[in-house]
């Protein structure tokens, strides 16, 4: 009976971890180079979740920032971080770099 229970656990761990592989696989590329986001403007379908997949090419952290997004992530310079979006109803999301929040700017467009 323990046994049966063991595996019951790790084929749902295996199952779990596989899902969400699978989800982060359809990520949206966002760079960070010269404190600046590219591209500036992302498109992504309305009421499902999505996922930003960060990688940021400078010599400095950012801070991935915004309030109506409600996602803050800080990505250690020369490394990658997904930023995970819920689902959002259609309009503007503006996004920012916290740390070069005067060059670092952008907008999620939620169709």
């Amino acid at each position: 009976m323990k046994a049966l229970k063991y595996l019951m656990i790790c084929v749902a761990v295996v199952l779990s971890a596989s899902a969400a592989s699978s989800a982060d696989e359809g990520a949206i590329p966002l760079s960070l180079k010269g404190h600046k986001f590219a591209p500036a403007e992302i498109h992504v379908k309305a009421n499902m979740p999505n996922v930003l997949a960060l990688t940021n090419a400078d010599d400095t952290a950012e801070e991935f920032d915004s309030t109506s997004l409600k996602v803050e992530k800080v990505v250690a310079s020369h490394s990658s971080g997904n930023v995970r979006l819920r689902p959002l109803a259609p309009g503007r999301y503006p996004f920012m770099g916290e740390y070069h929040a005067d060059t670092a700017q952008g907008v999620v467009i939620a169709e």
